[in-house]
């Protein structure tokens, strides 16, 4: 496993315990911290510094040049300890999980073990932004006409990696993180009728459009009485909008910063309308968990990817525009006015949705998957 210290790829992970496989995890930029999460994984972490010496972080924040010119000589290279590893360890295959980060480092390695099998998993905007960007893209497509499988988190993103030269095998579909525990959660699931609350993802930045959704909720204000508003995950833009827009002073409005994902988790059991906005995402982690925690989603569409799951105005609500703030508004008028049953809405996911993202059923495919190229390897091996 070739990976950044991420959360979804520790959930992805966990799902191969007890699995039969011996598991390495090489950490990209290496935060030298090993995940007790993942404890049964032999984690290749403090490979980065010769010396990680004392005030090194302080260093760092104070004198950034003298931290450079420091680690010319401190800092051991990536490539070359992928590929120390790959010789010591001799693996059966080598995971990379998204392109930009994991993989296009990799590549050069990769290339010097033509006959070591490569999965890549992309994620969010992994090949669906950054396929924009020409220095990206060469690296995107070097890498695919490398790769020999890929995971994707939804349809669309297979679709851009074949444009873009893959002739791997297709492993399938799957929420990057994999599955959610349904006994764990279903304690924080409040019933539907009892919920007042709408809940905003508060991402702003390079792609999210939160202050837009915020923008919308003004020329709604005399409509919200009766409706908790709270936005969790907000970062310093979307914080000092609320407070100069004085919708900090609402008395049915609370912002949060960052927050566990336990914490998101509970709010999506409370809430009746869970909104996320962005210009450039996958199937998006929040969207599935409104989903499984029983709320109506309202959600951007960036290339069609959250309509793999989303038909408008069926099970949830598109925002095909994502900085438009009039069709928001629109979009979230007819929630509040009742014109789509939402507990319907809510009903038809639970029962041809939900069942789909439950951590088991996931586990069991990807492990399906995985004994898939076990098979394959066995194979190969025999007729050599």
């Amino acid at each position: 496993m070739v990976s950044i210290f991420a959360p979804h790829f520790f959930n992805w992970t966990e799902q191969l315990k007890d699995s039969g496989h011996e598991i390495y995890w090489l950490d990209v930029f290496d935060s030298n911290t090993k995940v007790e999460k993942i404890d049964f994984v032999n984690q290749v972490t403090g490979w980065r510094y010769k010396w990680d010496y004392p005030g090194r972080y302080l260093l760092k924040r104070k004198t950034p040049n003298l931290t450079k010119l420091i680690n010319i000589f401190n800092e051991r290279d990536f490539q070359k300890t992928l590929k120390t590893q790959i010789e010591k360890i001799e693996p059966d295959i080598v995971h990379s999980f998204v392109i930009y980060l994991s993989a296009a480092p990799s590549l050069s390695i990769m290339e010097s073990f033509p006959g070591l099998k490569w999965i890549v998993s992309t994620w969010g905007s992994d090949i669906f932004y950054y396929r924009n960007k020409p220095s990206y893209l060469r690296d995107i497509r070097n890498v695919l006409s490398r790769v020999d499988y890929l995971f994707t988190d939804c349809k669309r993103d297979l679709n851009i990696a074949i444009q873009n030269g893959f002739k791997g095998e297709f492993l399938g579909v799957f929420p990057g993180g994999g599955g959610y525990d349904f006994t764990a959660i279903s304690k924080s699931i409040k019933k539907f009728e009892e919920r007042d609350l709408i809940l905003i993802k508060g991402y702003q930045g390079l792609h999210g459009r939160c202050i837009e959704v915020l923008n919308a909720l003004q020329l709604l204000k005399e409509r919200l009485v009766g409706y908790r508003v709270i936005v969790y995950g907000a970062g310093k833009e979307v914080i000092e909008f609320a407070e100069v827009s004085k919708m900090i002073k609402w008395s049915n409005f609370k912002i949060f910063g960052k927050i566990s994902h336990t914490d998101v988790l509970e709010l999506m059991g409370q809430a009746k309308i869970a909104i996320g906005n962005s210009l450039s995402d996958g199937i998006p982690n929040t969207l599935l968990e409104a989903i499984i925690m029983e709320a109506f989603p309202v959600q951007s569409n960036p290339g069609n990817a959250t309509s793999e799951i989303i038909l408008d105005g069926v099970n949830g609500i598109l925002l095909e525009e994502p900085e438009n703030v009039n069709l928001i508004q629109r979009k979230i008028e007819l929630l509040l006015n009742k014109e789509l049953d939402l507990k319907k809405a809510v009903e038809y996911n639970s029962l041809n949705v939900k069942p789909c993202l439950e951590r088991k059923k996931v586990q069991n495919e990807v492990l399906e998957r995985y004994s898939l190229i076990e098979n394959q390897l066995e194979e190969v091996n025999k007729s050599n």
